[in-house]
């Protein structure tokens, strides 16, 4: 075998194992879109995955073009939902700023919950 069969043999084998991981990614996007659709009920999510394993590059390619825009919306929805919800969680877990924090403080000095040596360290650890 010479140098060049064996070079356009190893191209040959790169742009299969291309060939095999995209379709794995566009298999794997199907199947997390079928999970994801709350529009589907269980008898159509099961028909799809039925047909996914026994006919796979068919109606990999039927579902991509009957419902690919609405894999993009779904998509662009669950980013939203996680991004909110990750806010949410960082708004939770943050402290608060120093002036709010000292604002509550001066309240409960008020209230006499708390004394004024208290009222300065708390008004020391949230300046610094």
């Amino acid at each position: 075998m010479s140098i060049w069969e064996s070079f356009w043999a190893i191209m040959w084998w790169f742009l299969w194992a291309f060939v095999f991981v995209s379709y794995l990614m566009v298999l794997f996007g199907i199947i997390a879109d079928i999970f994801r659709d709350h529009a589907l009920n269980g008898w159509a999510k099961a028909a799809w995955m039925l047909f996914l394993v026994f006919v796979p590059f068919l109606t990999a390619l039927v579902y991509l073009i009957a419902r690919g825009g609405g894999m993009a919306e779904r998509g662009a929805s669950a980013v939203q939902q996680n991004r909110e919800a990750t806010d949410s969680y960082i708004r939770s877990v943050a402290g608060a700023s120093p002036s709010d924090e000292i604002d509550k403080a001066s309240k409960l000095l008020a209230s006499g919950a708390i004394t004024n040596e208290e009222f300065a360290s708390i008004k020391a650890r949230a300046l610094s």
